[in-house]
């Protein structure tokens, strides 16, 4: 299936894409792991070959002012796309703007040993379940505590499945606001400056909720097991299995408060809508394999300048089975909301808060670390790309002419595997899709 050209000079398409890998080797691979591959995993290898390209279909846009016409083909709107979040992350990005508190919001992140990691890749949709409620829960009870905090946190989970050189590492990464309803639900209690709450306390927790609700699944007969796993299906070999993770250090990470609530746009803009690998860390694709860059974390402290930033060549089979391990299974969601932000009410309980918080100042009259003024909390989402992750879209259904600026007009519709019948005299030499990925 050819990659036709860009057809927008200012914003150039990469020049590797993983839909081009999947054209040229897709079909190998899939011969080679025939009656391996899950329905999902083969879905998702169809959808990125066929987005945007004629397979789709499309739209014909012309220039009002200079005649200047293009194709535009559909997008596949696959959430395992490169190309396809941006629109599906600036519209969610719309809802959570307006939820946004005026106060300090923490960033957390729970991550799974790799021995449950293994069990994890086998069973997805369950053992992801558990890290999701795992680790909600944990937030939820140590912030209940009058110890602690002695309130009801509002929560943002988002599953994230990979390391940076794509594999398995299972993960959530958890927004909380900085305070919460008290237990009654007459006053909002904010965090300590620049503390939020014990990370060993949460880690400890975590580890014993997890492994109990993990225990219990298998009880129930929930967890499946194959190959070099398959004996983890006797209770006894599970359990023995289990019992040196029970007391192992877990891994939850608190990093600092996010300097206020436009911080926290930017954050989310950035990961709730990735996936294993954007083409704009794709390099080269030839005779040695697919040459990507990748993030080499253990070495960031380590290593002065960017040199922790690398660069990794691996064999197409090898590639493509890296990218379709975080392939996730149908109808499961990656993106969750618990405590205040999970009712169903949550527009009304969130203005309660917003007139219990007030103007954000304290008796001094200055605006408290962490926080800045309602206006601010309105602010919109920068739009500009802040990582090399980032996913992007048309910032614009209508995008104006590349060649005079004027307004583009879409004057014919064509489906799927049909061509334009405006006449082939009025394209460019190369017609393209637009495609901002």
């Amino acid at each position: 299936m050819a990659r036709p050209s860009q057809a927008r000079p200012s914003q150039a398409r990469p020049s590797l894409e993983i839909a081009d890998i999947l054209d040229r080797h897709g079909d190998a691979y899939r011969e080679t792991h025939r009656g391996t591959l899950s329905l999902d995993q083969m879905k998702v290898v169809s959808a990125i070959r066929a987005c945007r390209t004629a397979v789709m279909g499309g739209h014909v846009m012309r220039c009002d002012d200079c005649s200047h016409a293009v194709i535009a083909y559909n997008s596949c709107r696959n959430r395992h796309c490169p190309k396809c979040q941006g629109e599906a992350a600036r519209a969610w990005l719309a809802q959570r703007q307006s939820e946004l508190l005026p106060i300090a919001y923490y960033h957390l992140v729970f991550t799974l040993p790799a021995p449950v990691a293994a069990i994890a890749f086998q069973n997805k949709a369950v053992v992801y379940d558990i890290l999701f409620k795992a680790a909600s829960q944990t937030l939820a009870t140590i912030a209940a505590d009058p110890r602690h905090l002695g309130a009801k946190l509002g929560l943002t989970a988002v599953l994230h499945t990979w390391g940076s050189a794509m594999t398995h590492h299972p993960h959530v990464h958890i927004i909380a606001t900085g305070g919460g309803l008290s237990l009654d639900g007459t006053r909002w209690v904010p965090c300590k400056p620049g503390f939020f709450l014990p990370v060993r306390v949460l880690s400890r927790l975590f580890r014993r909720l997890f492994l109990d609700k993990l225990r219990q699944a298998h009880a129930a007969g929930a967890l499946a097991f194959f190959h070099a796993l398959a004996h983890l299906a006797d209770q006894s070999a599970f359990d023995a299995h289990l019992a040196p993770l029970r007391r192992s250090e877990w891994v939850v990470y608190a990093k600092r408060p996010f300097g206020g609530p436009e911080a926290v746009l930017a954050y989310l803009s950035r990961y709730t809508h990735r996936v294993a690998i954007s083409n704009n860390r794709l390099l080269t694709m030839d005779h040695r394999g697919i040459t990507f860059r990748w993030k080499d974390y253990r070495a960031r402290d380590k290593t002065a300048g960017t040199d922790w930033i690398k660069t990794m060549t691996l064999d197409p089979d090898e590639f493509i089975r890296r990218f379709l391990l975080h392939v996730l299974p149908s109808g499961f969601h990656r993106i969750r909301h618990t405590g205040f932000l999970a009712s169903p009410n949550r527009s009304n309980t969130i203005a309660r808060i917003r007139e219990m918080i007030g103007s954000g100042k304290d008796e001094s009259g200055k605006v408290e670390p962490g926080r800045t003024t309602p206006a601010a909390a309105q602010a919109a989402p920068r739009s500009e790309d802040t990582g090399d992750d980032q996913l992007r879209d048309d910032p614009e259904p209508h995008p104006p002419c590349p060649c005079c600026g004027g307004r583009m007009r879409i004057i014919e519709r064509f489906g799927r595997g049909a061509s334009p019948k405006t006449p082939s005299t009025r394209w460019p030499t190369a017609a393209v899709r637009i495609d901002t990925s």
